[in-house]
C-alpha cells in the first residue's frame, strides 16, 4: 500500500503571519497522513521552523543550474541548506507563463535529485488538448524525457497529475477521469519498471476540495492530493488531509 501524501502549495500567497498561523494549526492538530506544506521562497526558513514532525517543507521551484551568474534563481543546493525537502518541478503555471518545456524540467529534476531533494513532477493536459483527445499523448510526452534521462533516479520522483483545465477554475476531474488518467501515468513507467510502476506515488491537482477528495483519494491510482487555493484554509486543508485514509 502506498502511503498518502498530501501537498500544499500556496503559490504567491502568504505573509509570516499566515505562515505562522497555517503551520500552528497543521502543528496542533496533526494530520494522520504525510503532508508537505510549499510556501512561496521568502517564507520558506521560517516554515522549516514552524513547521514541527507532522510537515515537511518544500519549495515551488528549483534552478536548472547548481550555482552561478543567473540573478533571481535559487539553486537546489540553497534550499537543500535551508532544512526544504520537497521541490515542485515542471508546474503548469511554470510550463505556461515562464515556457519551461521538457527539457528544462528534466534538468531542474536532476539538480534537485543532486542535492538529495524529493521532486514532484507536474504533469497535465489543457482543456483543448483533452477535447482533442490528446490527454494521453500530452502525458506520454511529458513524462518521457524525464523518464529517459533520468533512468534509475525516477524511482525516487513523485508525480502530480494537475489537469490545467481543472487548476483555480473549480471544475475538477471527476473520480474517473482522474483514475483513468493516473493509470495511463502508472503505464509509462511499467514499460519500464514494473516494481517501480507500483511504487511511485501519483497526486491528483486540480481543484481539491474537502467535498471531493475522499472521492478521489479512494481511486486506486490516486496516492493524494497537490492541493491550491483549499490549501490556504487551515479547516479545509485539513479536511483534506482527514480523506486521505
Amino acid at each position: 500500500m502506498r502511503p498518502k501524501l498530501v501537498a500544499a502549495n500556496w503559490k504567491m500567497h502568504g505573509s509570516r503571519a499566515m505562515t505562522a498561523q497555517l503551520l500552528g494549526a497543521l502543528r496542533d492538530r496533526p494530520p494522520r497522513c504525510e503532508v508537505a506544506v510549499f510556501p512561496p521562497f521568502p517564507y520558506l526558513a521560517q516554515a522549516v521552523e514552524l513547521a514541527g514532525q507532522a510537515v515537511s517543507i518544500g519549495a515551488q521551484d528549483v534552478s536548472a543550474h547548481a550555482q552561478g551568474a543567473y540573478t533571481g534563481e535559487v539553486s537546489a543546493a540553497m534550499l537543500a541548506d535551508f532544512g526544504a525537502r520537497w521541490v515542485l518541478v515542471g508546474h503548469s503555471e511554470r510550463r505556461q507563463y515562464h515556457h519551461e518545456d521538457d527539457v528544462l524540467v528534466t534538468a531542474k529534476l536532476e539538480r534537485a535529485l543532486e542535492q538529495g531533494l524529493s521532486p514532484i513532477l507536474c504533469v497535465g493536459e489543457t482543456l483543448a488538448e483533452r477535447e482533442r483527445g490528446e490527454a494521453e499523448v500530452v502525458l506520454a510526452r511529458q513524462l518521457a524525457t524525464p523518464l529517459h534521462l533520468l533512468g534509475e533516479r525516477a524511482a525516487d520522483l513523485t508525480i502530480a497529475y494537475e489537469p490545467v483545465w481543472a487548476i483555480g477554475t473549480g471544475r475538477t476531474a471527476t473520480a474517473a477521469q482522474a483514475q483513468d488518467a493516473h493509470a495511463f501515468i502508472r503505464s509509462q513507467f511499467a514499460a519500464r519498471d514494473a516494481k517501480l510502476s507500483r511504487l511511485i506515488r501519483v497526486l491528483y491537482g486540480g481543484s481539491v476540495k474537502a467535498a471531493n477528495a475522499a472521492d478521489l483519494f479512494s481511486q486506486p491510482d490516486v496516492d493524494g492530493g497537490l492541493v491550491g487555493g483549499a490549501a490556504l484554509d487551515a479547516d479545509e486543508f485539513l479536511a483534506i488531509c482527514a480523506a486521505a485514509r
